[in-house]
């Protein structure tokens, strides 16, 4: 039940910080502003690396900048796609991705759920794609499904459910500093791609506030997602975490007045289902 809970708390930090993230997206560039987040969770998380304490070991070095890569690539292909191609099929499939990959390595590598766990899993999946469908589905968009739009789309899921695989296999005795070094290799790639992208600026006003807040929130969620891996199955603590659109969606509601779909609404009660189920199991 702690698992889940750090699970959910992950997923729900994710999900706010998500949100503003791409609420200070939409006056500047996405990446000016994980020029700031990245590197305000890098610190965040070093100070809390040092208070902490653990073992600062080649395995804790090694799978935490490996991590970090796949994160820092998963962003700019993610943003790519979103900015190239239609966000009502992006979102769902990239989201998708994010949740099958690690249960897919936790099955392979001999991870064995329970029945109540299992059918739980399958739910998710189906929820974390009805609540990341786009609202508003019938809109003519000039954004096409493109090749293109395709490959970035299915990379980046990729990278991002192979970050919750690579911090997984941190030894648990080095406590925060795996993902302290994640963050170092992902703001230093961050870095060296804005800068090939002729984006290496700061926003300021309203988005630079609003990226120093998702840096923080997303140091939160970060702490607590490998609390929960280290606590819970590869395949069924990433399943959790992954439901993270349902809290994006929800502020979409309560702060900006979206409206929400029908299916939407079935995805966020298949959502509660799946995450009872998962934690029973």
């Amino acid at each position: 039940m702690i698992a889940a809970a750090l699970a959910l708390l992950s997923a729900f930090g994710y999900g706010i910080s998500d949100f503003v993230g791409g609420i200070a997206s939409r006056r500047v560039p996405a990446l000016r502003v994980v020029l700031v987040s990245y590197p305000v969770a890098m610190v965040l998380l070093g100070i809390l690396a040092v208070i902490v304490g653990g073992d600062i070991t080649g395995p804790a070095i090694f799978w935490g900048a490996v991590c970090g890569v796949s994160q820092a690539f998963g962003v700019w292909w993610f943003y790519a796609a979103l900015a190239s191609g239609p966000i009502s099929v992006v979102s769902p499939l990239t989201a998708i991705l994010v949740a099958a990959v690690p249960v897919g390595v936790g099955i392979a590598m001999g991870e064995r759920p329970t029945l109540v766990a299992d059918i739980g899993i399958g739910i998710a999946l189906l929820a974390v794609y009805l609540v990341s469908r786009d609202a508003d589905d019938d809109d003519v968009s000039p954004h096409r499904f493109t090749k293109k739009v395709a490959v970035l789309t299915v990379v980046s899921g990729l990278a991002f459910g192979l970050n919750f695989v690579l911090i997984h296999q941190a030894p648990a005795e080095a406590n925060l500093w795996p993902l302290l070094f994640a963050r170092i290799s992902a703001s230093l790639l961050i870095v060296i791609i804005a800068l090939a992208s002729r984006n290496l600026r700061l926003p300021t006003g309203l988005p630079l506030k609003l990226a120093l807040a998702a840096g923080v929130i997303d140091t939160i969620s970060n702490v607590a997602m490998l609390l929960a891996l280290h606590a819970s199955l590869l395949s069924l603590g990433s399943v959790l975490i992954s439901l993270y659109p349902a809290a994006t969606v929800g502020l979409a509601m309560v702060v900006l007045k979206e409206r929400v779909t029908r299916w939407q609404a079935v995805g966020m009660v298949l959502a509660l289902a799946a995450v009872a189920m998962i934690a029973v199991g």
